[in-house]
């Protein structure tokens, strides 16, 4: 790393990754409680054009909030910021790898089946708001160890100044 990226990159760095991460937190925790649930109030027809909507919309907001995010987790362990405890940044990684694994195996896959059935089956939503508690809790988690980084992060930028 260059002198000149050493005096940005770990405040860049952690910034970004904290917003991204805390929003994707009230994103996920906003479709647990609030979306999710409400998929089985929309009756017959309109449930086919309900959920297409739905993942074309929240993909507009989570891919590029989840890719930024993964870019800067990746950054994170790859030259770990001053001050930022490595079990922090690996356990970071670990969640977030928690969270894409689910949404590709689980949460994805369920909202096809959804989408081809064309109605709401009750057994498939049932196991999408259950299982979306992975990528709630996963989040949560990285929300605190972000922040946590953050901390970290700016005490040893303080610390060096």
């Amino acid at each position: 790393m260059t002198p000149e990226m050493a005096n940005w990159y770990p405040s860049a760095v952690l910034l970004t990754h904290a917003g991204a991460t805390l929003a994707l937190v009230g994103l996920i925790w906003t479709i647990q409680v609030v979306h999710y649930p409400l998929f089985a109030k929309v009756g017959g027809e309109a449930f086919h054009t309900y959920e297409q909507a739905h993942v074309s919309r929240v993909t507009l907001v989570v891919a590029p909030l989840m890719f930024v995010e993964l870019l800067c987790a990746l950054a994170i362990v790859a030259m770990r910021p001053a001050g930022v405890s490595p079990g922090l940044a690996w356990t970071g990684f670990a969640l977030l790898a928690i969270v894409w694994i689910s949404t590709a195996t689980l949460q994805g896959p369920m909202h096809g089946r959804l989408a081809s059935l064309g109605v709401c089956d009750p057994k498939t939503h049932s196991a999408l708001v259950s299982t979306n508690w992975i990528r709630t809790v996963a989040w949560s988690a990285r929300g605190g160890i972000a922040l946590a980084m953050l901390w970290q992060g700016a005490r040893a930028t303080m610390a060096g100044s």
